[in-house]
């Protein structure tokens, strides 16, 4: 996990006396690992702020100065997801060569990120719901951000003529499909993981995608 502890963002909702900002990034991955952890095994409401600074080896008096209640660790969870995501989208697609090449290395880097982070993704639509109203916005925002990620890829495959061109909400919607096919791996992982690697799924998905944007 990388942005979320060190997005200005984040910092604006969850505030810290703590000026040494190294520090507090430090901290605030070991309390949102620890906190995965015991989300995933509890639940949230069954999760306490102790048993959070116990298992990320901090006294309660020292959690309490990086976050003020359990609902800002969920927060700072989804935001280290969401960041986890989209460094490895923007990553693919600036390093990625020409052509259809680039929107499939980012599909294949997106189904990992979702692959290898299944539980986290879980986590967010089970338990958002918990946040307070405009941080379940920004978590929300978090994911359309991602789906325009590949709506920019899309519409930069079109002007250099690689697929057809198409209008805006055929484009969103392919973009949502992407998306989407990523966390239907998190959803159906306990069937789709008999049958198929996440290679194998990601190599089935990304032909599918492409086929259906090559039609006019």
């Amino acid at each position: 996990m990388t942005r979320s502890q060190s997005d200005p963002g984040a910092d604006a909702v969850i505030p810290t006396q703590i000026k040494d900002r190294m520090l507090v990034d430090r901290r605030r991955r070991q309390i949102v690992d620890a906190a995965v952890r015991l989300f995933i095994e509890k639940g949230f409401h069954k999760t306490t702020t102790r048993e959070i600074a116990g298992a990320s080896g901090m006294s309660i008096g020292l959690l309490y100065e990086y976050v003020a209640s359990k609902e800002d660790i969920l927060y700072l969870v989804c935001e280290a997801i969401h960041a986890e995501v989209e460094r490895g989208v923007s990553q693919a697609m600036e390093k990625a060569g020409g052509g259809r090449d680039v929107l499939a290395e980012m599909i294949r880097r997106y189904f990992l990120v979702c692959h290898r982070m299944s539980n986290h993704i879980l986590l967010i639509y089970q338990e958002s719901r918990a946040l307070p109203p405009p941080w379940r916005k920004r978590v929300l925002d978090n994911e359309v951000k991602i789906t325009g990620i590949f709506i920019d890829c899309i519409k930069r495959l079109m002007t250099e003529g690689v697929v057809p061109r198409k209008e805006n909400p055929s484009v969103e919607l392919m973009a949502h499909n992407i998306t989407v096919l990523g966390h239907m791996w998190t959803f159906r992982r306990w069937f789709l993981s008999r049958h198929y690697s996440i290679e194998e799924y990601t190599r089935r998905q990304t032909r599918f995608i492409l086929k259906g944007m090559a039609q006019t």
